[in-house]
């Protein structure tokens, strides 16, 4: 798992983005476990997460940030990336971000795509 670490703070949220290769709902169940053997990261509010499988399509999950996971896949859609988890961790800070999650999100995950040059 390649961990970017903290991408961005918004009034107390902290952001973070993860990733690696993963062509199966098992190695992405592997992958997301190996992420929360990390305190830092089991400790998190929210481990938004998506995956394009090039034999079985997109498989997301929100974990309690509603929407989020789609965000990730439209974003793996439109750079044709298949078989890579992406993983958009939020640690909550007390301040509701409404829309602003989203483009969040958004940064999160351009951030890792320009890291490992898709």
């Amino acid at each position: 798992m390649r961990k970017l670490g903290q991408v961005l703070n918004d009034r107390g949220s902290k952001y973070a983005v993860s990733g690696c290769p993963a062509g199966s709902r098992t190695e992405v169940d592997a992958a997301l476990k190996s992420l929360k053997r990390d305190k830092a990261y089991a400790k998190a509010t929210h481990n938004t997460w998506a995956v394009l499988l090039s034999d079985g399509g997109p498989l997301k999950g929100d974990d309690g940030e509603s929407g989020a996971g789609m965000v990730i896949v439209r974003m793996l859609e439109r750079e044709g990336l298949e078989d890579h988890l992406i993983v958009v961790t939020r640690w909550y800070g007390g301040k509701h971000l409404g829309g602003d999650r989203f483009r969040h999100v958004q940064t999160c995950v351009r951030a890792y795509l320009d890291e490992v040059g898709a």
